[in-house]
């Protein structure tokens, strides 16, 4: 069931709009919220990849979604003082415009939680194992964003189910990542226990979001062994579907970024160099591809989207199931109290 995600985020769908970089775009979080799902801000897409003020982004989304549920994607990666700093004051942002949801990721969340908590609001964290897991349950995060094997980004490398079964006995809400690209996925999702579904690649083609419609098409023209991970967008693997351009390049880091990713004080500069890259990508006004030339970030459920779609009607069809799902679960709940009654 997902009483707890819904009570959590204030959605109406156990259903979240991830957060993307650099496919974050305005209108496309404002309409998943006006469906009734969760859509997260990410605020290095809003400041840099669109160029926006966040603080004027997050009201017009707050106006355009009633009250309904916006999240905050705050990456916690010790990576600079700037960095920290910069992130610690878009969250005072977010907070101070009323946003209560949050998810981390890419380090200790504490400080977020203690922000995030000390005014009634709710943190979620990224994981992709049980150690990492351990530690944000430690840190007093309210659920688990679970990135399994099959998503794009930074994919983890569990199956689905596997990470649910290690993950269950924390008693936090349990959200899936990766691989759910049909309506019968994302049943399939929930009754393995999960509470709900974070969504990239499905809502990256989609008619709202901001990505060059040579990005949308790989994706409704890629299956899932067409999905490949590199190291060199950020220094660890990404998923990414393969091109001419991810074959020329290649999918390893050089000889020197290798040794300093594997350097506990180094791998941070690595990273964040790495991230300044993109950034200058972004700069140079590159949008063809989404900012990293011609990597084109996606998960494994590439294979079941097979069209671009509007928002709405996205979330119609994934509404729709989770309904059938409740009923079914219903009906079938009725019959084993009238078979007890019966005894």
């Amino acid at each position: 069931m997902s009483e707890k995600f819904l009570a959590d985020t204030g959605a109406r769908i156990p259903l979240i709009c991830g957060a993307m970089y650099p496919c974050s775009n305005n209108e496309l979080v404002a309409s998943v919220v006006e469906n009734g799902a969760v859509g997260i801000v990410q605020p290095l897409s809003t400041i840099f990849a669109h160029r926006q003020d966040l603080r004027e982004s997050l009201r017009m989304i707050q106006q355009r979604s009633r009250g309904g549920a916006v999240g905050f994607n705050a990456l916690v990666e010790k990576s600079s003082k700037l960095y920290e700093q910069r992130m610690r004051n878009w969250v005072d942002i977010a907070l101070e415009e009323g946003v209560r949801f949050f998810i981390t990721a890419l380090g200790n969340p504490r400080w977020v939680v203690e922000k995030v908590h000390a005014v009634g609001g709710v943190v979620y964290h990224d994981v992709t194992e049980r150690k990492w897991a351990q530690k944000a349950v430690d840190e007093g995060v309210d659920g688990l964003i679970c990135v399994n094997g099959r998503a794009g980004g930074h994919a983890g490398d569990k199956p689905m189910e596997q990470l649910y079964g290690e993950l269950a006995d924390f008693g936090l809400p349990l959200v899936a990542a990766g691989g759910v690209g049909t309506p019968a996925d994302y049943v399939e999702a929930l009754q393995i226990g999960y509470e709900a579904v974070q969504f990239g690649t499905r809502f990256i083609a989609s008619e709202q979001c901001s990505a060059h419609d040579d990005y949308k098409n790989a994706i409704v023209e890629a299956d899932e062994d067409d999905i490949v991970l590199t190291k060199r967008i950020s220094g660890v693997p990404v998923s990414v579907i393969r091109t001419e351009f991810v074959d020329r390049v290649g999918t390893e880091a050089g000889p020197i970024a290798r040794w300093m990713l594997q350097h506990p004080r180094l791998k941070h500069w690595v990273r964040t160099w790495y991230a300044a890259r993109s950034l200058f990508t972004l700069a140079r006004g590159n949008r063809r591809s989404g900012g990293y030339d011609d990597y084109w970030q996606a998960g494994r459920s590439v294979s079941g989207i097979n069209s671009v779609e509007s928002v709405e009607t996205i979330i119609e069809q994934y509404a729709a199931a989770w309904s059938e799902r409740d009923l079914s679960q219903n009906d079938l709940a009725a019959d084993d109290e009238a078979d007890q009654a019966a005894e």
